[in-house]
């Protein structure tokens, strides 16, 4: 391998001409994305004594794991002919007018929440607000999100979002079964109304629980002995029924009870709540968030407040900061799965947070007036819709509904060809084996789109008028023709905090954004030096195509036909992983990483039953794991045995050695991360893949941390026979304040035909019996590009030098910092991988400051903190990436040496440990305006520890946040306005 110095061009000396092909510049976009210049590679490799890149990465990386040639990826584009590129595929893709449905429908983004919180990266590279101090903003926002679903619902609790609709609802069934201890049965009830995508989902998750699922009209439900139940409401066909007779009588029978909303028909339909339902749950898509071919979108969950202990996912609560002033914060969801690995009941470990903000200011931005006109409207049109319909001989199967229709004996062939013509997208078919036809009418719907819709269902001379009709519909019903029954109508209120009345304005609406965001650190503000993580550059120009309508307002089950753009970019994407992996074929339907695990654990085990092995249920886990291993691996009903790690941090070989040949007639995978949780390349990860081969098991590895191999080593070289990739962290999709993410999967050969296909839009060469694991066939699909940019932008041998860079970074951050902390964990060699782990264990015995103390007081500094206490408690992990300059690294180098000397000013006595600069951290502006200093040190220490903060300073909106407190006494609901009056 060459230096990677030699790969950046001097300027063409003076008198010559540059070539043609250096005018194009292809290289401009690998400069911009990594963060060193090679002035910067040679300092810093000076500073660990070695003389190249070849060097370093001869050290680091086993010989023999080493890819040893260039990735077969092509020459990188400039940004410019990258985006001309994807435009051409962009413009493949037909965006029809859609009226399918089926959970998704048109809607508009509000221009001021496009343009200041979806394309503003001040919100979508911001972390998961794991450290509340740092991220006040985006906890509001996800508040309003959660107030604006608990009012809707009608329930007393909810969370700040799930994946999808599907996976929402595979949770609910879950939750059931945990929380309804004194029902034994094992089955579970579905009415034969939910969508299909749901119960595709449903069945995967239900196999592996040994769930049985009953399949029955909703009526039937109290007629079986089940210990839960879903209903939709409208129903799949969109009829509008009383539910809260069948609830009644499920809960007389013990079965606890969940409904599939739609929110936007709650604003006009009885709360489920209401109904007497345990959960509710859906997607908030259609508010203000593009179809996307299907993601990402933010689920809602929503239960009463007896479940508060066990709902899936994440809680943001109200609680207060060490002045007694309110402040949010991440309630009790301390990542479950970390805690209870195997014993865990949900491997979440991400949320689709960016979107649910996006939601929730949506109906900040319309309040509840403006969802009422949206709702009326969609209503009204609909029941003209209908009217016309009726009046011209056409069946409707149901009589009341809000905003779809379900046609029965119409010539679908004849109403086909014509919707083709007219480029209209209606739903054919309702996987019951009908031929009716559905429409479903959204907020982007016209009275033109009705009178075309007749045009189409009707044919030419039906004579209809939407101005006639609408005053036949007005007159006979302010709600419209009957069409919600009396006893569906809502009666309550909704959305009356005051934060949901107050920005009528755009200026006041725009400066709520500008304030929230404000009050968060993101990667516009300086590195967020997260192991594990990998908090990266989001380049602007990968994120433009998410807005272009092209990709943005497809429908995820429009035909195939009109999808052929996305088709194609998917299928490039999928090679390039596919090269980049050493794997044969990749899945692009998990949409977190997590769902990558669990769907490549899926694959190994389907793939063995069809091998008459499925009798194999044992999964090796290192002690290291990340905590979603064990939960993935119980999830698909595995037997979690733990191996051990050596002082190094490596997997014990003969550890693992006993144990695959204890369980060799059972064991089925092992699950390893590499480089390990640990931050190192372990020489022996062959000999760990032939010892799980050789014992009929196959290996899983991680990709958590692929951002050290790329370039350089492959999984599926080396070993393995499954991967997931987090794009949101490798490939370069944006964190989002804690989501969106995807996790596709790459397999070998022998595992391809059993990844997850779809019964909504079959996936060609995948066993048409493998359920799906997400609502739509390629998951989050709309943030696809991003991760295609980059790779396209990058070619094969940016992204070496990409990995490169990254463990460049790591190493000399562990040698600026090895005198002042004790680095845990490095090869034999010496040199870490792309990521450190620093020890504040010593230091905490002898002075009583915590690695918590650090990461406060990091703030100060202007920095989020690493990983804490992961993987090793009493730890900090730390990972620079390739974007970060040398100027930010040794910026956060300074600070934590600073942070050292203030401890040691701490362990002098000079400081107590009652009242230091770290445990009083982090410094807020309301510390800085007391009238009385009572500290050893002085103001300026306090808040402006260093030159490089005083010149950009990042205040922390709130002081140190009580986490037991919130706890103690939850509140997920808006406070009162009275509480941010002091702001």
């Amino acid at each position: 391998m060459s230096d990677f110095s030699s790969q950046h061009s001097s300027p063409a000396p003076s008198g010559t001409t540059p070539r043609l092909a250096e005018l194009a510049d292809h290289d401009a976009f690998i400069q911009r994305h990594n963060g060193p210049g090679p002035r910067d590679v040679t300092t810093m490799l000076n500073a660990l004594d070695m003389t190249s890149m070849a060097e370093l990465i001869d050290r680091t990386v086993p010989d023999d794991i080493r890819l040893g040639r260039e990735l077969d990826v092509e020459e990188p584009y400039g940004e410019a002919e990258a985006l001309d590129y994807l435009a051409g595929l962009a413009e493949r893709n037909c965006v029809a007018r859609n009226f399918i449905g089926q959970g998704y429908h048109g809607t508009h983004m509000p221009a001021v929440i496009q343009r200041n919180v979806l394309e503003n990266p001040g919100w979508y590279t911001a972390y998961t607000p794991y450290q509340p101090e740092i991220s006040q903003g985006r906890l509001e926002g996800l508040l309003n999100f959660q107030q604006m679903v608990m009012d809707l619902t009608g329930m007393e609790l909810a969370n700040a979002s799930l994946l999808d609709e599907p996976t929402a609802a595979a949770e609910a069934m879950a939750l059931c079964k945990r929380a309804n201890r004194k029902n034994k049965s094992r089955a579970f009830f579905v009415a034969d109304d939910v969508f299909p995508q749901t119960l595709d989902v449903l069945r995967t998750r239900a196999e592996y629980f040994d769930f049985e699922l009953i399949i029955a009209p909703a009526d039937s439900v109290a007629e079986h002995d089940v210990f839960g139940a879903l209903l939709q409401y409208p129903g799949n066909g969109g009829e509008v029924r009383d539910i809260a007779p069948l609830l009644a009588a499920a809960n007389e029978r013990g079965i606890m009870t969940c409904v599939a909303a739609d929110l936007l028909s709650l604003v006009m339909l009885k709360e489920p709540g209401a109904l007497g339902a345990h959960i509710v749950l859906g997607n908030s898509q259609r508010f203000g968030v593009p179809m996307g071919f299907g993601g990402p979108h933010a689920a809602f969950f929503a239960t009463t407040s007896k479940l508060k202990r066990s709902i899936p996912g994440r809680i943001i609560g109200v609680s207060r900061d060490s002045r007694g002033d309110t402040a949010l914060r991440m309630a009790m969801q301390t990542r479950e799965q970390h805690i209870r690995r195997e014993k865990a009941t949900s491997n979440i470990c991400t949320a689709q947070a960016l979107l649910a903000n996006i939601a929730g200011f949506y109906a900040v931005y319309h309040g509840a007036e403006g969802l009422r006109k949206i709702a009326r409207r969609v209503h009204r049109l609909t029941s003209i819709l209908a009217r016309g319909l009726e009046q011209s001989g056409v069946s409707l199967v149901h009589r009341h509904f809000f905003d779809t229709l379900r046609l029965t004996g119409v010539d679908v062939e004849s109403i086909h060809a014509r919707a083709k013509s007219a480029n209209v997208n209606l739903r054919y078919g309702f996987h019951d084996g009908s031929d009716d036809i559905g429409i479903s009418l959204d907020e982007i719907s016209t009275a033109e789109d009705v009178s075309l819709l007749w045009d189409i269902l009707l044919g030419d001379g039906h004579g209809l008028s939407v101005t006639a009709l609408d005053e036949t519909v007005a007159a006979d019903d302010d709600v419209g023709n009957g069409a919600i029954p009396a006893a569906c109508r809502r009666e309550s209120d909704f959305l009356t905090h005051p934060t949901f009345s107050r920005y009528r304005s755009e200026t006041e609406m725009l400066r709520y954004l500008k304030r929230l965001e404000n009050k968060d650190l993101s990667l516009t503000h300086g590195m967020i030096p997260l192991g594990s993580c990998t908090m990266k550059l989001n380049a602007t120009s990968e994120m433009l195509p998410i807005s272009w309508p092209a990709f943005a307002h497809i429908h995820p089950y429009a035909p195939s036909d009109q999808v052929s753009g996305y088709q194609q970019m998917i299928d490039e994407l999928a090679e390039f992983l596919e090269e980049i992996t050493g794997y044969d074929h990749v899945s692009m339907q998990p949409n977190s990483g997590a769902q990558g695990e669990y769907a490549g654990l899926l694959a190994i085990r389907r793939y063995q039953a069809a091998q008459g092995q499925q009798h194999r249920d044992v999964c090796l886990i290192p002690s290291s794991a990340h905590g979603t291993n064990p939960a993935s691996a119980a999830m698909v009903g595995m037997k979690v045995v733990v191996t051990e790690c050596d002082a190094e941090g490596n997997v014990d070989l003969d550890d693992l050695t006993t144990k695959a040949e204890q369980y060799s007639d059972r064991l089925s995978a092992i699950m390893l991360t590499y480089p390990s949780t640990h931050g190192v390349f372990e020489t022996h990860v062959r000999a760990v893949c032939d010892v799980v081969h050789r014992n009929g098991g196959q290996v899983y590895v991680d990709g958590a941390n692929m951002n050290a191999q790329v370039g350089l080593s492959r999984p599926g070289d080396f070993g393995g026979d499954v991967s997931h990739l987090n794009l949101h962290k490798t490939f370069c999709i944006p964190h989002g304040g804690g989501g969106p993410g995807m996790g596709p999967i790459g397999v070998k050969s022998h595992l391809a035909p059993y990844v997850a296909n779809h019964s909504v839009t079959p996936i060609d060469g995948v066993d048409p019996s493998s359920t799906a694991i997400a609502a739509t066939a390629f998951g989050s699909a709309s943030i696809l590009p991003i991760s295609w940019a980059y790779i396209k932008m990058m070619g094969a041998r940016g992204l070496r030098e990409a990995t490169e860079l990254a463990i460049l970074n790591a190493n000399y951050i562990a040698r600026q910092l090895e005198d002042h902390f004790p680095i845990l964990y490095r090869a034999a060699n010496g040199t870490v991988a792309h990521e450190c782990i620093i020890d504040i264990r010593p230091l905490k015995n002898t002075t009583g400051i915590s690695e918590e103390d650090v990461a406060k007081r990091l703030m100060d500094y202007g920095f989020h903190a690493p990983t804490m206490s992961f993987p090793v408690p009493g730890t900090l992990m730390i990972e620079p990436t390739e974007s970060e300059s040398r100027y930010e690294i040794d910026r956060f180098c300074d600070a934590m040496i600073g942070i050292r000397r203030e401890i040691d000013r701490v362990a002098s006595g000079e400081w107590t440990l009652e009242n230091n600069p770290l445990v009083n951290a982090p410094h807020t502006m309301s510390d800085l305006a007391d009238a009385e200093w009572n500290r050893p040190y002085s103001r300026e220490l306090g808040a402006f520890p260093t030159a490089a903060v005083k010149a950009a300073k990042y205040w922390p909106a709130v002081n140190r946040v009580d986490n037991v407190a919130g706890d103690r006494q939850l509140i997920c609901s808006c406070p009162s306005i009275d509480e941010y009056r002091d702001d």
